[in-house]
């Protein structure tokens, strides 16, 4: 017998909401990068608990857009949030490794222009997502 995935769905819902609490807390300590990096792994495990609730068996992948496009083939409201999603996808790497820049470092390459969009676009998901499941 398998995982429990609703249970599963539930644990990745949670771990999402830590997850945004944390990306609030950097973006109020003016670590930019780093709220815009847990704003995108907050949506990735977001979507991936609305998989696991519409048992999808280990979702996998990290790319936000590839999840809303996976989702969206349950409910249409994950194609309408999809190209937002998109843009959460560029914090994946680039906010963590410097190698990745054309110079510089990911601390001083993100503003608080982009995490506050980075975090608009994460409650936006987490607000559809919570509407859609049952934990």
């Amino acid at each position: 017998m398998g995982p429990d995935l609703k249970e599963e769905s539930r644990r990745w819902f949670l771990q999402a909401q830590a997850d945004l609490e944390d990306t609030i807390f950097s973006f109020k300590g003016e670590r930019f990068n780093l709220a815009c990096f847990l704003a995108q792994q907050s949506a990735e495990k977001l979507l991936k608990s609305y998989l696991y609730f519409k048992e999808v068996d280990n979702p996998w992948g990290h790319s936000v857009a590839e999840l809303c496009a996976l989702a969206a083939k349950f409910d249409k409201d994950f194609k309408e949030i999809k190209k937002e999603g998109a843009l959460l996808d560029k914090y994946y790497i680039p906010t963590r490794y410097p190698n990745v820049l054309p110079g510089g470092i990911p601390k001083e390459a993100f503003d608080k222009y982009d995490a506050q969009k980075a975090i608009a676009i994460t409650k936006k998901i987490a607000t559809i997502v919570k509407g859609k499941i049952k934990i």
